[in-house]
């Protein structure tokens, strides 16, 4: 409880330490108390006035990895927010201030077991790339191959673990006194951003994600991932293949070596819906400092991913609502769109169909009526969520990861080459992979595929068939009923039972204190009565009485 307090203190220290205290003073809660911005020592004494991007940029390095995260987010929207800002975000993405290349050295020799020297033929001291979780060095292995070996910042998981309680704790506020929070979900959200953000991590992990992403392209024209080295993967330090390309957004370096932006705007969609459709295992944090460019091929290039520490998945109902509704969106068939957010159980079951359709045309036909290539996936999804929202639509965590990487594509190949039509690109994909799940060969596919569990249980179903009968024609057939939703609804009245009975008692012992505290001065103290000492009681039932309080919030 002290700790989250004082990592909400820190938060709004560093906000006025950079300056940015007029941000949150110009929201509309907080304008009456504009007049602070001038009560702030660090306006009076800055001695170099730094732009607002600087600071925002500054400010977010400070404050950790979590806002780092949300940051590099940010720097893909080139389409929503202003260049000079975004200049400065995109700083966030690899040139994060990097720890001590001797701390460096010593997580890998621990890591490994034995001197840098036998493990490597030469590890350089040169940090390549240093970003919130990680940093990155070259190396070269024994055999002469060229590598680069990540390293987990130290201490990294501390300060992830302090931001997350804050999280956690706005979070179940928000789930109590939030009349969206039903929809939006904030808590599991916030424990899905966790896990995410935990995994990151285990560089294990990465490794794994990384060798499965290579196996699926490893024949691509489009997309080239590295070789894993496992025998030097271990936790906390990961040794990859080291390549050569040009950062996804240096467009003046690609415009030199000729790169058709157009073909590798287009490629960076197909790619997407390849992992997402073709493999059901995609690279969610496709932010510029991950991707590169191989220059070799320019009339077809192909990009070059790394950091492998958030990939995706979704379930087959989710492929097949989400194919769909795009498919839906391509067609503006809006009905359809209504219908689809109802079966997927995305919007209640009880939603007017006619009145979601006509919402929804209200948000999409006036986009329509622009070129297909101007028209913001991204502003699309955010209209489009304003709208299901008066229609009680709950935010589906397990869709946030595949929001954010189709986010980052469309920044992406909208900085690439601008009259990029993700439309276009993207509709035939979907229609050919929704040909090949609703087809007659998805129908063989699926029989070929349980062939092997009909084999094995076939046998026993006449005798499986023949108990079934004999139960019910000699009246012995029970009928087991176990709701689910029944158990929900008992958990929830033992807490909110639970939860009255702290803040009653929490309360109570509360007002007794105040009551008690206030006799001080009033009454005798008594001490030498041995009945009581007021300051020490009072103290005594108050923190007990905070505690029950707080408790509430994590019940």
């Amino acid at each position: 409880m002290i700790s989250t307090f004082y990592r909400l203190f820190i938060i709004n220290w560093t906000l006025a330490r950079y300056g940015l205290d007029e941000i949150i003073l110009s929201l509309h809660l907080f304008r009456p108390l504009r007049f602070l911005v001038w009560l702030n020592p660090y306006n009076w004494f800055r001695s170099q006035r730094l732009s607002r991007a600087e600071r925002i940029r500054l400010c977010i390095e400070d404050l950790g990895p979590i806002f780092i995260k949300f940051g590099q987010l940010l720097a893909t929207r080139r389409d929503l927010l202003p260049d000079e800002l975004i200049d400065e975000l995109e700083k966030l993405l690899d040139r994060v201030p990097p720890f001590p290349v001797e701390q460096a050295r010593a997580i890998i020799e621990t890591e490994l077991g034995l001197p840098l020297e036998q493990a490597f033929l030469s590890f350089d001291n040169e940090v390549l790339a240093s970003a919130s979780i990680a940093q990155v060095h070259p190396a070269v292995l024994k055999d002469g191959r060229e590598v680069v070996v990540k390293i987990v910042r130290p201490g990294i998981e501390k300060v992830i673990r302090k931001d997350m309680d804050v999280l956690l704790m706005l979070a179940r506020l928000a789930d109590r006194y939030w009349e969206e929070a039903p929809r939006v979900k904030p808590v599991k959200v916030v424990q899905e951003f966790e896990k995410t953000l935990f995994n990151e991590l285990d560089l294990v992990r990465e490794a794994a994600n990384a060798s499965e992403l290579r196996r699926h392209f490893v024949d691509s024209e489009d997309l080239y991932v590295p070789e894993i080295h496992w025998d030097y993967c271990k936790k906390s330090i990961l040794v990859i293949e080291r390549i050569y390309g040009i950062p996804v957004t240096d467009l003046e370096q690609l415009r030199a070596h000729g790169i058709n932006l157009e073909v590798l705007s287009r490629k960076g969609v197909e790619v997407f819906f390849s992992q997402v459709y073709d493999f059901n295992f995609f690279h969610a944090d496709m932010h510029p400092g991950n991707i590169f460019v191989s220059p070799d091929n320019p009339d077809n290039p192909s990009y070059i991913a790394v950091d492998f520490g958030i990939m995706g998945t979704l379930s087959k109902s989710d492929q097949r609502y989400l194919a769909e509704n795009f498919v839906a969106f391509f067609n503006r068939d809006y009905r359809r769109v209504a219908e689809l957010h109802v079966d997927s159980g995305w919007v209640d079951r009880d939603t007017r169909i006619d009145d979601f359709e006509q919402a929804i045309r209200a948000v999409c036909e006036p986009m329509f009526q622009r070129p297909l290539a101007e028209i913001s996936f991204g502003q699309l999804l955010l209209r489009l969520f304003e709208t299901a929202r008066d229609f009680n639509m709950e935010i589906q965590p397990q869709l946030l990861l595949l929001q954010k990487t189709l986010l980052h594509i469309e920044g992406l190949g909208r900085q690439l080459y601008p009259q990029l039509d993700l439309w276009d690109t993207a509709k035939p994909f979907l229609e050919r992979w929704l040909s090949r799940q609703m087809g007659v060969r998805a129908l063989g596919e699926g029989i070929r595929d349980n062939l092997p569990f009909l084999a094995e249980h076939l046998p026993d179903l006449p005798r499986l068939a023949f108990r079934a009968l004999d139960k019910l024609a000699n009246d012995r057939l029970e009928i087991e009923w176990k709701s689910k939703q029944l158990d929900d609804i008992r958990r929830e009245i033992r807490r909110a039972n639970r939860r009255s009975i702290k803040a009653i008692v929490g309360g109570s012992l509360l007002v007794s204190a105040s009551l008690i505290a206030g006799l001080d001065g009033i009454a005798p103290t008594m001490i030498g009565s041995g009945l009581f000492f007021t300051p020490l009681v009072s103290a005594l039932l108050a923190v007990p009485g905070l505690w029950l309080l707080y408790s509430l919030l994590n019940d």
